[in-house]
């Protein structure tokens, strides 16, 4: 691993023209270089090399990077061989991050712990179907549950023998260190005792990503009110509880496949789903869902049914976990099981294909549920029913999709009988005062005048790609610089305003977001720069980690055309982009509304053209008609503001 002030050393030190030249003729042309490109045939050059910003761009392919991309793609080298081919150019010692004294220690722990737990593994399973008490205890307790053979088999479920040590001095017997049992959570040592931690208990091991144990929970199985009916392992090195779900190295290609997870709560509920033949499903192990674990089901699939049994009380408590799961971008369902079942029950009395049928015909969006679940609280109190239209417009509000975001509010509109527009306000009062605490900025609201009458509210998840490029680029090209200075009043002091602050202020005034995520994400770091005062520069994008950021700020920021000789020659005066940005940013943010609004007037237009043929009240036809006029509105307010000639 190359030490990252080598990184930094060898891109300061690589200069482009001096990097490229070494495979390519460059010609001076302005000031930029000429040449004809390595990565295609052609007569006419359409490579051009810009010394100042670092990058390369070819206007007939299309390729385009800084020093480090073009060595990368000329010599078909991979980055960090990319990197010692340009630090061998400029004889700069490459220093590879050794690890140090400390971290080789936590490296050999973690092997250490591993190893441990293996071994635990394997002793709880011998124990379970070879010593006496195991199979009378513990395989018993398992065949009451109903688990076959098999599946205690694919669980690799096991027994601690109800002894004092007995795990503790078999692993010592066979030359496990007793630091090692302790950090791995399997010996508990006071003073000069020692003795097993999961003693007298069933044992359900949790496996990593990779198949390896990770760590235990363990059952109970005697009947004391002093003693927990179930124990996990203590936090260490390998098994941090809250980046876990049980069942997940069993689940994950099944998951994979069904392009769908169903999450329970406990151990005993996957073995049993298991076992009925539904596979794409595991547990939280008792614990409120946490960010880590739902990500976890996010790099598998975006689509997961959250499984609760009948407890009213328990699923109101466990609400936050589906806001969560929406807030990382999952599509989220819910289904209660009838009162007195859990998932491990009404597995067990159901074939596969009847838990399938059961979960299709029940299963439903969180709107739903939560408005059945909470408004029999409401019921005809208008401040309760007033709360829980809050309370949902809060979960949807934290869903990132814009469009997932309009189709969840429709049909809130619809459930709860109230007006769209109230609820896209609601919500977008709350993604603002959001967007506001994380950023620790100012209001736009406040600070900024808009460059153009506001778009309607309920305008959300419409695409304008060529418009999101452009501001992109004007945010690369141009972000740091000052757009115009303005004071609130004439005893203030004059306040600087940037193009990347204008730039995002009109986003976020109108609460649009960019689809593209390369773009997005280039907003993002810009709008993150806003917060700590300290605007990102284009160099930051060029020679960006992600590599399809950094081609794509090579290709923007690639010089155009150069100015002739001949303009400048007779004294005309060129207007450059940069004499021109006050025009042209407001310009550009308008052209960006505008067209978002005319694709949104196209579909509702196609829409109308349709409502013969789909049975709709006259209240839904009276609200499609009126989005139109006011998409129509805005349209002609945007034109009319910047002088635009209207043709509708």
């Amino acid at each position: 691993m190359i030490d990252h002030n080598t990184i930094q050393r060898i891109i300061d030190t690589a200069e482009i023209i001096d990097v490229i030249q070494d495979f390519v003729s460059l010609k001076k042309r302005g000031v930029n270089y000429l040449g004809l490109c390595p990565f295609h045939n052609e007569k006419t050059p359409s490579f051009t090399v810009s010394a100042v910003k670092g990058i390369y761009k070819c206007f007939g392919c299309g390729k385009g990077g800084n020093a480090v991309n073009f060595i990368m793609e000329h010599e078909h080298l991979g980055y960090p061989e990319a990197l010692k081919y340009l630090a061998k150019k400029y004889n700069i010692d490459v220093v590879e991050k050794e690890l140090t004294a400390e971290e080789i220690q936590q490296q050999n722990e973690r092997d250490s712990l591993l190893v441990v737990s293996k071994y635990a593994n394997t002793y709880y399973q011998d124990k379970l179907h070879k010593h006496t008490d195991g199979r009378a205890i513990g395989l018993s307790y398992f065949k009451e549950r109903g688990f076959r053979d098999e599946i205690i088999q694919k669980f690799e479920l096991g027994f601690s023998l109800d002894i004092r040590d007995a795990f503790t001095k078999a692993a010592i017997e066979n030359g496990y260190k007793l630091e090692f049992l302790e950090k791995a959570g399997f010996t508990i040592v006071k003073d000069d005792d020692k003795y097993d931690r999961f003693r007298g208990r069933v044992m359900f091991p949790i496996h990593g990503l990779s198949g390896n144990v990770i760590g235990f929970g363990g059952r109970v199985l005697k009947k004391d009110e002093k003693t927990a009916k179930y124990l996990n392992s203590p936090e260490s090195e390998i098994y941090h509880k809250s980046k876990v779900l049980y069942g997940m190295f069993q689940a994950k290609t099944a998951i994979t496949q069904a392009d769908k997870c169903y999450l329970v709560e406990g151990y005993t509920d996957v073995i049993s789903m298991h076992q009925s033949g539904i596979e794409n499903v595991v547990a939280s192990s008792g614990t409120s869902l946490t960010i880590d674990q739902i990500r976890l089901i996010k790099r598998f699939t975006p689509n997961v049914t959250i499984i609760y049994d009948g407890d009213a009380a328990g699923i109101k408590a466990s609400l936050r976990g589906i806001d969560l799961v929406l807030e990382q971008g999952l599509n989220v369902r819910v289904l209660l099981l009838p009162d007195g079942e859990d998932p491990d029950s009404f597995a067990k009395s159901h074939s596969a294909s009847e838990l399938i049928d059961f979960i299709t015909k029940n299963e439903e969006d969180f709107i739903k549920f939560k408005t059945r679940l909470l408004s029999k609280d409401a019921k005809n109190d208008p401040v309760k029913k007033a709360s829980l239209i809050t309370d949902i417009v809060r979960s949807i509000s934290v869903i990132p999709d814009g469009i997932t975001r309009t189709v969840y509010i429709k049909e809130c509109s619809r459930i709860l009988d109230i007006d769209e527009k109230i609820l896209y306000s609601e919500s977008n009062k709350i993604r603002r005062k959001s967007t506001d605490a994380e950023t620790k900025s100012i209001s736009p609201d406040e600070v900024y005048k808009t460059a153009s009458p506001s778009v309607p509210s309920f305008i959300e998840g419409y695409y304008a790609e060529h418009q999101e490029r452009e501001l992109i680029r004007l945010l690369l090209h141009y972000g740091p610089l000052v757009l115009y200075t303005y004071q609130e009043d004439k005893y203030d002091e004059p306040r600087e305003v940037k193009v990347a602050e204008y730039i995002i202020s009109e986003i976020l005034n109108d609460d649009l977001e960019f689809k593209n995520l390369i773009y997005k994400q280039i907003f993002q770091e810009y709008l993150d720069g806003m917060a700590k005062k300290e605007l990102p520069e284009s160099k930051q994008f060029i020679y960006h980690t992600d590599q399809h950021i950094s081609k794509l700020a090579a290709d923007l920021l690639s010089p155009g055309y150069t100015i002739s000789k001949i303009f400048k020659k007779g004294g005309v005066l060129i207007e450059t982009e940069e004499m021109k940005l006050k025009q042209m940013v407001p310009e550009t943010i308008v052209a960006y509304k505008r067209k978002i609004l005319e694709i949104a007037q196209q579909d509702i237009s196609e829409k109308l053209k349709d409502l013969a043929d789909k049975n709709l009240s006259n209240e839904e036809i009276n609200t499609i008609q009126k989005e139109y006029m006011q998409i129509t509105t805005a349209i002609r307010a945007i034109s009319k503001d910047r002088g635009w000639v209207v043709f509708r």
